[in-house]
């Protein structure tokens, strides 16, 4: 597989069932027509990621809908709809089975087949956190979970679940991040508890024989130092210190051959990527694309290239608000260039590339229908063509200085290039509000005095540039609010 790779995200269930209406019939995966994975290939991308197709707990439909503003959510975003159409959520899951409603192993296993025949590799979710209500454990090995006695529960009853067991009600904590309310349709796990870990890694051993990787929801909500910061007070060191190594290196060594891209926040990215993780989400970076911050954008580029090229980035995804509605036109293709030509991988979401703006809650099926906006999959369409070049894979990453072309000028464009051989690639990105401008050294490209060719792969237009003035005082560059060049350097012949 390529360094660089791209990740698209779908969300199976909504997939397949508009999948189903298109053809009018009900389909699961293994009935997936083949054109559907050639247009995925077709696309550019790498790994696809089938999110949300493990079995759902049943109870999850109800603790939805007893939310008034889901309820109203509904209303809003799909007028008409029916329970049917409440799912329940794929991240409160009763087992790492694949769900009913999707098809079994041999559908999954197809998936493989098909995506390998196109020299694509299928990424599933993984959920270390936690499980739903109804996973068998919450019976079978309470021990698992972590428990509070009677009186803690009392304390704050919405916190927490009664189970029976041998005839005593036990008490498990619903999940959480430290920073929210516990999530009252989940049960957390010990992490503490070598039990628990030992388990773990059986359903990952036995999910890896299906799959060529997982995305690990929340993975550092089970670092060692978070866990015991989040649930320390329930342990107790005497009955469970802290382990002595991470759950993550351990997974590592069980599933040497598989991709683990980690959803982490809080500056635990590089502590996450040393244990063994390919990818770790930039979310950081998304924050300051959303605020436009450019001398933040600009800071964070500068990062070592062996961790940038470790980052997934992105503008979208199911957590997120949707990229169009964000960015709007206005903004979408800053963001969009400047997000899918950096090092590292890049996720696209399902109905990103189609300007879609309603956002599918994971515990629905689908949502109504948007017509694509045509501007925004031009704009991606180009985008994936020019980034499908080898350069852009393979080639050397560097971030560029961009000067003012005047004392009391200010520095408002983020500037690139990738370097493969004597192919040259210059990436442009005005990212506030205002016309930007600046000038861009490139004294190590062209210094001399030819002529070089700068064609602008994005907008279709051809430029004729002196080799000495590019290289000082620098290419000067006016750009447009929220615009971008991808320029193709090359000397006149």
């Amino acid at each position: 597989m390529t360094g660089n790779p791209i990740l698209y995200e779908i969300n199976t269930a909504a997939w397949l069932y508009e999948l189903s209406e298109k053809h009018r019939t009900p389909m699961t995966l293994g009935q997936v027509p083949a054109s559907e994975w050639d247009r995925l290939k077709g696309l550019g991308f790498h790994f696809i990621w089938l999110m949300g197709v493990w079995k759902r707990c049943r109870c999850d439909r109800a603790y939805f809908l007893a939310d008034p503003r889901n309820v109203s959510l509904c209303d809003t975003i799909l007028p008409g709809w029916t329970e049917e159409d409440i799912i329940g959520s794929p991240y409160a899951i009763e087992g790492y089975e694949p769900d009913p409603s999707i098809g079994d192993w041999g559908d999954i296993d197809r998936v493989r087949r098909e995506l390998h025949d196109r020299d694509m590799r299928l990424i599933l979710d993984f959920i270390p956190n936690h499980t739903g209500l109804e996973h068998p454990w919450a019976k079978s090995n309470p021990h698992y979970f972590i428990q509070v006695g009677k009186k803690e529960c009392d304390k704050n009853p919405g916190d927490f679940y009664p189970v029976s067991h041998h005839g005593k009600t036990l008490y498990l904590a619903n999940a959480r991040d430290p920073y929210f309310p516990p999530w009252s349709d989940t049960l957390q796990l010990n992490y503490f508890n070598p039990l628990t870990r030992q388990a773990m890694m059986g359903e990952i051993r036995k999910m890896a024989r299906h799959c060529d990787g997982f995305r690990c929801d929340m993975a550092m909500l089970v670092l060692n130092d978070i866990f015991r910061k989040t649930w320390g007070w329930t342990l107790g060191d005497e009955h469970y210190p802290t382990p002595e190594e991470e759950f993550w290196s351990g997974v590592r060594r069980a599933v040497p051959d598989s991709i683990l891209i980690a959803e982490a926040y809080w500056d635990t990215e590089w502590d996450i990527l040393q244990q063994g993780f390919d990818y770790a989400y930039d979310k950081r970076l998304y924050d300051r694309v959303v605020s436009y911050s450019v001398r933040d954008i600009y800071l964070h580029l500068h990062a070592d290239i062996g961790f940038q090229s470790k980052l997934t980035r992105f503008i979208e995804n199911h957590d997120e608000r949707r990229s169009a509605e964000i960015f709007g036109k206005e903004r979408i293709e800053a963001a969009a260039s400047l997000f899918s030509t950096l090092p590292g991988m890049k996720l696209y979401h399902q109905g990103q590339m189609e300007g879609k703006k309603i956002k599918i809650p994971v515990q629905m099926r689908r949502v109504m229908h948007e017509e694509p906006d045509r501007d925004t999959s031009r704009l991606y369409e180009k985008l994936l063509s020019i980034t499908r070049q080898d350069i852009f894979r393979r080639g050397e990453w560097q971030i560029r200085d961009v000067l003012p072309l005047t004392d009391d000028g200010s520095g408002d464009l983020i500037a690139y290039t990738w370097k493969a051989g004597r192919q040259i690639k210059l990436v442009v990105v005005n990212m506030t509000p205002v016309t930007g401008s600046g000038r861009i050294p490139l004294q190590d490209f062209a210094s001399d005095d030819r002529n070089f060719t700068l064609l602008d792969e994005l907008n279709a237009r051809v430029y004729v540039r002196k080799g000495n003035d590019m290289g000082y005082p620098g290419l000067i560059v006016i750009l447009a609010p929220f615009r971008a060049h991808i320029f193709d350097i090359s000397p006149v012949e």
